[in-house]
C-alpha cells in the first residue's frame, strides 16, 4: 500500500485536436494505469476510482500516448557523473529507482545499464511516489525504446509484478473476473510482461481475446498492452482494431500503438506503411479515421506530405525504389 496525497503534475492539454474536455472521444482519465495519480489511488482503496488531473503535453511528435509528462515537482538535484555502483549500494532502493530513471531520462545510458540489472532487487521496496510516478512516465513518453524499456522495469517493480508464469496466470484470470479497474490493471501489467519476455505469445493470445470485449475502455487497454507487447504478431491485430474498432477513442490508441506509442522498433512500424495507405483511399473510413491515417504516417516516415492518398502512394514507391 502506498499513502500519499497529492498529484505533483499540472494539468493535461490533450495531445490530439479530437481528444479534449468538450470532445465525445475523451478517454476515461479515471482509468489509466499510466496515470500516476490513479496509479497510486487504486493501491490506497482498491475499487474506488478518482479522475485526478494529469500532465502537460508537449507539442512535438504528437503519437507519444495520449498525454506526455513534463514536469514533476521536488525533482532531485543531482550530477550528471554516474554514481558508483558501490555508492549506488549504499542507498535503499527508492533512492536508487530515483536516482537511475533520473539519470536516465536525462539521456544517460550507464544509468539505463543499472535499472536493467537493479530492478528485481528492488520487487516489493519501491512505493510510488510523485516522484517516481513522474520519472515513469516521462521515460513511457520518450523517443528511446532503451529508455521505454527500463521505465517497464521499473513500473513492474513498483507494482509489485513478479517476472514470471505464474504473475501471467493470476493476471489472466484477473483480466477475465475483476472489475472494470482490475482488468484494466491486468491488461496493461500482462502488456509489460510480455515485453520483458515472459510467455509473449500467450500475453499475445490473452490481449486479442479481450478486443472483442463490450466495454470499450477494456478494448482500449488490451490495445495499450498489445503496444507495449510490440511483438510481430501483435501488429495485424492493431491493424484491425483502427480499422474496424466502433470507439473513436480505441481506433485512435491502435493508431497511435502502431506509430509511436509503445515498444515497436521503427523496422516494426515501417511494415505498417503498406496497409496504412490501403487505409489512406478506403471509402469505408470516416474523416476523423483518415486523418489519423495520415497522422501515423507522417510520424512512421518523418515525412511531412499532405493528407493525399496519392501523393503518399507515389512517395512510398519512389522510396522502395531508392
Amino acid at each position: 500500500m502506498h499513502s500519499w496525497e497529492g498529484d505533483p503534475r499540472q494539468k493535461a492539454t490533450p495531445d490530439y485536436g479530437s481528444v479534449g474536455p468538450s470532445s465525445d472521444l475523451q478517454p476515461d482519465r479515471s482509468l489509466d494505469p499510466r496515470a500516476g495519480s490513479w496509479r497510486v489511488l487504486f493501491a490506497v482503496a482498491t475499487g474506488i476510482l478518482l479522475a485526478m488531473p494529469l500532465a502537460t503535453s508537449t507539442a512535438r511528435g504528437a503519437w507519444r500516448g495520449i498525454w506526455q509528462f513534463l514536469a514533476w515537482h521536488s525533482k532531485p538535484t543531482v550530477s550528471r557523473t554516474m554514481t558508483s555502483a558501490r555508492d549506488l549500494d549504499r542507498q535503499d532502493a527508492q533512492q536508487q529507482a530515483e536516482l537511475l530513471l533520473q539519470r536516465a531520462v536525462n539521456r544517460d545510458d550507464g544509468a539505463t545499464d543499472q535499472i536493467t540489472a537493479r530492478a528485481e532487487r528492488w520487487q516489493g521496496k519501491l512505493q510510488l511516489s510523485p516522484q517516481l510516478n513522474g520519472l515513469i512516465t516521462a521515460a513511457f513518453n520518450a523517443n528511446d525504446l532503451h529508455l521505454r524499456a527500463a521505465a517497464i522495469e521499473v513500473d513492474l517493480a513498483a507494482l509489485g509484478v513478479a517476472k514470471t508464469s505464474a504473475s501471467v496466470e493470476q493476471l489472466s484470470q484477473q483480466a477475465v473476473s475483476g472489475s472494470q479497474s482490475q482488468r484494466i490493471w491486468a491488461l496493461w501489467k500482462l502488456g509489460l510482461l510480455g515485453n520483458r519476455g515472459i510467455e509473449p505469445q500467450r500475453v499475445n493470445q490473452i490481449l486479442i481475446s479481450h478486443l472483442h470485449d463490450a466495454d470499450p475502455e477494456v478494448r482500449h487497454w488490451a490495445v495499450e498492452g498489445l503496444a507495449y507487447l510490440a511483438t510481430d504478431e501483435s501488429i495485424a491485430p492493431l491493424l484491425q482494431e483502427f480499422h474496424d474498432d466502433p470507439s473513436p477513442m480505441v481506433r485512435e490508441r491502435a493508431a497511435c500503438g502502431l506509430a509511436s506509442s509503445g515498444m515497436f522498433t521503427p523496422e516494426q512500424r515501417r511494415s505498417v506503411l503498406p496497409q496504412l495507405l490501403n487505409y489512406a483511399d478506403d471509402a469505408s473510413l470516416d474523416a476523423q479515421t483518415h486523418a489519423w491515417v495520415y497522422h501515423a504516417l507522417r510520424d512512421i516516415t518523418g515525412q511531412s506530405l499532405p493528407d493525399d492518398a496519392t501523393g503518399w502512394k507515389n512517395w512510398y514507391g519512389a522510396d522502395r525504389r531508392n
